[in-house]
C-alpha cells in the first residue's frame, strides 16, 4: 500500500534502497483539491470521504478538524452520523423481509398499525417513499425544546401519525420523517426484533460493517468528531444532541464513510438484496396523476451529467451527509461532515463525482484541455478558426467575439474546467463543461463535435 509524503507518491525500490517518484494518484489529488476548497469556502470543521471506483474503495481521506477545541484533527477512522441516509438500510430491512415472505410493499399500514390515520389507505410502500401524506414530525434543521428529553416510536406516531393526513396517498410526495418511524415499527413488529438488532443481523453484520453506532441511544464518543452548528454566518459551537428515541428507523446510524461504502458496493453488486428488490428501491415512484417523485424506496433517483444515479443527503445535530451512488459506472461517492445545516457534504460529493465520472471517458481531459484553451482565447475575443466547421465560424462575428470577450473576461482565468457530460445528437457528440473561477457562481460551457473532430458549436451560459 502506497503512502503520500509532500503531495508526492514514493515507491521504495527493493533491493536498491532507492525513493523512486510516481505520479500523484489522481482521485487523492482531485478529492484532496475539492474537499479543503470546500471546507476553506464554507467554514465546516471537517469532512471525511470515501470513493469507490470499479466497485471497490479506492481510496479514503479526513480533511480538518473533528473536534475545534485543541484542534484535533478528523481522521477515516473515525464514525460520522449519516442521518437520512440511515433511511436506506430502513428501505432494505423492509425489502429483506418481503424476500422472506412476512410482509409486502403493498400491505395497507393497518396490518400492522392499525390506529393510524388511514391506516387501511395507506401502503408500506408510499410509507418508504414519503408519499403516505403523514406529517413529518421534524421538518426544522434545529433541535426544538422537547426534542432534548427522550420518547419513544409509539408517541410520535401518536402524536403526528393520528392527525389529519396532510394529503391524499399516493397523490403528492412529501419528505417526512414520520413514515420511517412508522416502517421501523412495522420491521419490530413483524420481525420480532429491535429495530436496530435486525439491521446488525440481516444488513450490517452480513456487509462487513463494523464501525457502526447506533446514535439514537446517545452521542458519539470523544474518540469521534464533535457536532457542530452555526447561528447564521457565526463561529462554529457545539450542537446539542437529540434526546433518546427520536432518530430511530428514520436516522439513527453512525459510521465511517469506509463502512457506508460497504453498503455501496453492496447495491453496485447487488450482492445482499435480490435484484427485484434493489430494482422496487431504484424505481422512481409515480404520483397517482402520473407525475414522477424522483424518489424511490429511501433513495433519491436521478441522473448527474446523463449518468444514473441513487442519491441521499443526511442530516441530524451537528452533522450533514452525502451519499451519491452510480451503479451502471460502479461508482460511489460518500461525504460525512460534521456541521448541520451545511452545503459542504453536498458539495464536495458532487464536485468529486463529476471530476470521477468526466474520468471515465478515456478522451475527457484532452477535449477539456482544448475547450478551455478556446474559452480562455474567447475571454481575450480570439479564437483559432482551423477549430471550427464553417457554421461555427460563421458565428463568431466580430459582435460575437466582442461580447464573449467583455463579459468573459472580467470572470479572470478559470480555477477549474471539468466535463460533466456528454452524449450523442445530430451526428455529433455533445459535451458539456462546468467552469468555475475564484470568485462567483461560474459558468456552463459546450459544444459539438462533429466525427472529423471539428467543433460545430461552443456557447457559454450561466448556470
Amino acid at each position: 500500500m502506497s503512502r503520500t509524503f509532500a503531495g508526492c507518491t514514493l515507491l521504495i525500490a527493493l533491493g536498491t534502497g532507492s525513493l523512486v517518484a510516481q505520479a500523484p494518484d489522481p482521485v487523492a489529488v482531485t478529492v484532496d483539491s475539492i474537499a479543503r476548497d470546500v471546507l476553506r469556502q464554507t467554514g465546516v470543521p471537517s469532512a471525511s470521504v470515501a470513493v469507490v471506483r470499479d466497485g471497490k474503495v479506492v481510496y479514503t481521506q479526513a480533511y480538518g478538524d473533528a473536534r475545534i477545541e485543541g484542534h484535533v484533527p478528523a481522521t477515516p477512522a473515525m464514525r460520522y452520523s449519516i442521518g437520512s441516509i440511515s433511511k436506506q438500510f430502513c428501505a432494505g430491512a423492509i425489502l429483506l423481509l418481503q424476500q422472506d415472505g412476512k410482509l409486502s410493499l403493498d400491505d395497507p399500514v393497518a396490518k400492522y398499525l392499525p390506529d393510524l390515520t388511514r391506516a387501511n389507505d395507506v401502503t408500506i410502500r408510499q410509507l418508504l417513499s414519503h408519499t403516505s401524506g403523514y406529517e413529518d414530525y421534524w421538518p426544522q434543521d434545529y433541535v426544538m425544546p422537547m426534542m432534548l428529553d427522550s420518547v419513544h416510536a409509539q408517541d410520535i406516531v401518536n402524536r403526528w401519525a393520528k392527525k389529519p393526513l396532510n394529503f391524499d396517498p399516493g397523490t403528492r410526495w412529501q419528505y417526512s420523517n414520520t413514515n420511517y418511524v412508522i416502517a421501523g415499527m412495522i420491521v419490530e413488529k413483524v420481525s420480532g426484533m429491535p429495530f436496530f438488532e435486525f439491521l446488525r443481523s440481516r444488513i450490517l453484520t452480513p456487509l462487513g460493517i463494523e464501525s457502526v453506532k447506533n446514535i439514537d441511544m446517545g452521542r458519539l464518543p470523544d474518540s469521534d468528531p464533535t457536532g457542530y452548528m452555526r447561528y447564521a454566518l457565526g463561529p462554529s459551537r457545539p450542537a446539542p444532541k437529540e434526546g433518546k428515541g427520536w432518530l430511530f428507523a428514520a436516522g439513527e446510524l453512525a459510521m465511517t464513510p469506509a463502512d457506508l461504502a460497504k453498503w455501496d458496493i453492496a447495491m453496485i453488486d447487488q450482492s445482499l438484496l435480490a435484484p427485484a428488490s434493489y430494482r422496487a428501491m431504484e424505481t422512481e415512484v409515480v404520483l397517482k396523476n402520473g407525475v414522477g417523485s424522483h424518489y424511490g424506496l429511501g433513495v433519491e433517483v436521478g441522473d448527474q451529467g446523463g449518468h444514473r444515479m441513487i442519491e441521499h443527503s443526511g442530516e441530524v445535530s451537528g452533522f450533514t451527509a452525502e451519499n451519491l451512488v452510480f451503479p451502471d459506472d460502479r461508482v460511489a461517492v460518500v461525504v460525512l461532515t460534521n456541521e448541520d445545516a451545511a452545503a459542504a457534504a453536498g458539495g464536495i460529493g458532487r464536485r468529486v463525482a463529476d471530476r470521477l465520472l468526466s474520468q471515465s471517458d478515456p478522451s475527457a481531459h484532452a477535449h477539456e484541455a482544448e475547450a478551455r484553451q478556446i474559452f480562455e482565447g474567447l475571454q481575450k475575443g480570439t479564437i483559432d478558426r482551423s477549430l471550427f466547421t464553417f457554421d461555427a465560424n460563421s458565428y463568431f462575428t466580430a459582435q460575437a467575439l466582442a461580447d464573449f470577450s467583455a463579459s468573459l473576461g472580467p470572470l479572470g482565468t478559470p480555477t477549474a474546467f471539468t466535463q460533466v457530460y456528454t452524449e450523442l445528437r445530430g451526428g455529433m457528440v455533445l459535451r458539456v463543461y462546468q467552469v468555475r473561477f475564484a470568485q462567483g457562481p461560474g459558468v456552463r460551457a459546450w459544444t459539438f463535435e462533429m466525427p472529423d473532430g471539428k467543433l460545430e458549436q461552443y456557447q457559454v451560459a450561466s448556470n
